[in-house]
């Protein structure tokens, strides 16, 4: 699935750059204090941003640390973490596996007669999920949509609905023209999958990491970690709330559906303009995913709009102008700076990423241009 290119391209990303530093080192390395007190024989700072000196962390005398080669073992940590993390969501994000079920192997008809592994069973009581449809707690779903349910729960929003004659959820929002050929219920209700969400999961991966280290004989307390993980996110917690729910009034409101009809205006230029739209929602919310619930429906409305712009091009491009917004978004500032003892430089730094920012979201307008038009058949066609 989506999850696998992220993977993959992060993966990636990271080799090369561990390639790169085979023949390539910076001239000043940067280190913590704790660091830098144990291999540098003199710290010489450097004026940083904000016109202020960071406390003895610049190496430019002396051994280089980058000629000290850290142990094997040191290293196998230092990645072990990520790859509880990419295991523990590859595992999560999998689908059935027949050998796993008791099944034989070569009877696909026996084999999803019952979950394959424990992700399935992440997924019981969601409608369209025909390995486990019933969920552990709760009632059946085809017969009460409303009703709490766990692991997964899909309901309509309290004053949203009403209820037709065979005692089933329909919306009371409309969906009217010109945004379809005819007037009919606008279908937006509220999934809950407790279990198999990607923040789930990387709450899971985070607790198997914390037992390898503690295996390994690191000093750490899980709780106080996560505490002061929450305090140092509260206020993008809270902000990030907000931003999906001012996404469903505008969803419910047509809002959306206005703004699509506007920017339809565009006309080709539209594919060019959808990363600054995801960038923008990144700048505002600080989160690719609260940008894609804020403008995804915008883009694919837009694009069904057009007629000749692919929606899953113009989507899929507000998600990746959306991540060179998060360099300037101000939420991602903030921690930024708390993060190396910089609080009150938010400015200056964005002062020196905002070109980089405009400069890489118009190249990926223009390779959207290019998709469109020049090699439309690169896009998955619309289900």
């Amino acid at each position: 699935g989506p999850e696998l290119t992220d993977i993959i391209a992060a993966l990636v990303s990271m080799g090369c750059l561990a390639a790169l530093l085979r023949f390539w080192r910076p001239r000043e390395v940067w280190q913590f204090a704790h660091e830098s007190a144990a291999t540098a024989q003199a710290a010489q700072p450097r004026r940083v941003m904000g016109g202020s000196d960071l406390p003895a962390r610049g190496v430019a005398a002396g051994r280089s640390p980058l000629d000290v080669a850290d142990p094997p073992s040191r290293i196998v940590r230092a990645f072990s973490m990520y790859i509880v993390l990419v295991l523990v969501i590859l595992i999560g994000q999998m689908g059935n596996l027949p050998w796993w079920s008791g099944h034989p192997v070569g009877d696909v008809k026996t084999a999803l007669a019952s979950p394959a592994n424990i992700t399935a069973d992440f997924k019981c009581g969601n409608p369209g999920f025909k390995l486990c449809p019933q969920p552990w707690i709760g009632p059946d779903p085809a017969k009460d949509r409303q009703a709490f349910k766990f692991p997964y729960w899909s309901f309509y929003w309290p004053g949203t609905y009403t209820l037709d004659k065979k005692g089933q959820p329909v919306s009371v929002v409309l969906s009217e023209k010109p945004i379809v050929a005819k007037e009919a219920p606008y279908n937006n209700p509220f999934n809950w999958d407790f279990l198999a969400a990607a923040g789930t999961l990387v709450l899971f991966a985070s607790i198997v990491a914390f037992v390898v280290m503690r295996l390994a004989g690191a000093r750490l307390n899980f709780f106080t970690v996560y505490a002061r993980t929450v305090r140092q996110l509260a206020l993008p917690i809270v902000t990030i709330s907000f931003i999906l729910g001012i996404a469903y009034v505008m969803n419910f409101s047509g809002m959306t559906s206005s703004l699509a009809i506007a920017f339809s205006k565009t006309g080709l230029l539209f594919p060019f303009v959808s990363a600054f739209l995801g960038w923008l929602g990144v700048f505002l919310t600080g989160s690719d995913t609260s940008s894609n619930t804020l403008f995804g429906p915008l883009q694919a409305q837009t694009a069904q709009q057009l007629h000749n712009v692919s929606p899953i091009l113009t989507a899929g491009t507000n998600s990746s102008g959306g991540v060179m917004g998060k360099m300037i978004s101000p939420q991602n500032l903030s921690v930024g700076a708390a993060g190396v003892n910089k609080v009150g430089s938010e400015g200056e730094i964005f002062r020196r990423v905002i070109g980089y920012s405009l400069i890489l979201t118009s190249a990926m307008g223009i390779l959207a241009m290019i998709e469109a038009y020049v090699i439309p058949g690169i896009v998955p066609p619309t289900p």
